[in-house]
């Protein structure tokens, strides 16, 4: 993993990580980065660790390896949002298929970083994460668009009067394309809103597609398709036939 020092302003001051990676060598490395970047780590080694102690109340943020010695990322974090909690997380992994990406985002990470990555990436990714988390008050009406209703003060998604169960990260993508109704959206722009950094290759267009095919099979279950694919373009909320 190249490792840089990107100087980044951006994040909250003394935001507190918890960093779960069994590599003790890299986890050291990260720690040693991530404190001179200015942020406050806590560091453990596997997933039952992480699950039996639980994530620290004042912990701002999770970065969890995929490949742990017991259980995987994506088991400790699907148990964690099953039990409630709503920490932000990111995967850090070597596993960079569409289906990795689609068990990953479907257990309830906000990011995933595949290896091998530079420090400079990680931190413009845990800033853009605390700002999202933090962001709040900032719509207080609900979003309409045909029988689909988005409310974000209850933080709520229903269509045609039945609730849609979504994650956070598919909440935020569909709010911004109702915001965007009509509009044709390019994956960069999705990841620009959603993400909050600009399209860095393959991996981020694939993080698109796996949240647009999740939100079909949720919001397109409940009745005519709304959200739509314009090949060479981008997605776009409409009416069929509009």
């Amino acid at each position: 993993m190249k490792v840089t020092t990107s100087g980044t302003n951006a994040r909250p001051p003394r935001a507190r990580i918890l960093l779960v990676e069994d590599d003790e060598p890299l986890a050291e490395l990260l720690e040693a980065a991530l404190r001179h970047e200015g942020y406050d780590i806590v560091t453990m080694s596997s997933g039952r660790e992480c699950l039996s102690v639980g994530p620290d109340p004042e912990c701002d943020l999770l970065i969890l390896d995929v490949t742990l010695p017991d259980l995987d990322g994506f088991e400790v974090c699907g148990r964690l949002r099953r039990a409630g909690c709503e920490l932000p997380v990111i995967f850090l992994t070597a596993r960079d298929s569409r289906a990795d990406l689609r068990t990953g985002f479907a257990q309830g990470c906000d990011d995933y970083l595949t290896k091998p990555f530079s420090l400079e990436e990680l931190t413009l990714r845990i800033a853009a994460v605390l700002r999202r988390s933090r962001r709040t008050g900032s719509e207080d009406r609900a979003l309409r668009f045909a029988d689909l209703v988005l409310d974000d003060r209850a933080h709520l998604v229903t269509r045609g009067g039945t609730e849609v169960v979504l994650s956070p990260t598919e909440y935020r993508v569909l709010r911004y394309l109702l915001h965007r109704s009509g509009q044709v959206l390019s994956k960069a722009q999705i990841i620009e809103a959603v993400w909050g950094h600009a399209d860095g290759g393959r991996g981020d267009g694939n993080m698109v597609e796996v949240h647009i095919s999740q939100l079909r099979r949720k919001i397109d279950a409940h009745g005519p398709a709304l959200i739509h694919t314009v090949r060479g373009f981008g997605y776009v909320l409409r009416v069929e036939g509009d």
